[in-house]
């Protein structure tokens, strides 16, 4: 089982981008899938994530700006992300919950770098 994660660059701020992560493999099931990002000198923290069902949740400072989605047919979740801000610049990370022979692990994506600058 892998994720793949793509759609980062660069982009002006105000700008668009739209974030893809795929799973693949001998998968079951997956669970609650998110994006995480981690800026330079920072810790790594939950930008977003969402339910089998569509359950989402959001950290504060993306509310209103970023959009989580998922295609349980495709076993992909996106992030949109609009009006973007120089401190959103960071690596993100997709996490998915995928159950796999049975045994359910949480798996990370290798991360796609977002650089929000003029």
């Amino acid at each position: 089982v892998q994720l793949q994660a793509s759609g980062g660059g660069l982009v002006q701020p105000g700008g668009s981008l739209r974030l893809s992560c795929a799973a693949s493999g001998s998968i079951f099931r997956i669970d609650d899938m998110g994006w995480y990002r981690q800026a330079p000198g920072k810790q790594r923290e939950l930008v977003a994530s969402i339910t089998i069902r569509g359950g989402t949740v959001y950290t504060d400072s993306v509310k209103g700006r970023f959009t989580i989605s998922r295609d349980n047919a495709k076993n992909t979740v996106y992030l949109q992300m609009n009006s973007l801000k120089p401190e959103d610049t960071a690596v993100y990370y997709c996490k998915a919950y995928i159950t796999s022979n049975s045994v359910t692990y949480p798996y990370w994506g290798q991360g796609t770098l977002v650089t929000v600058s003029s």
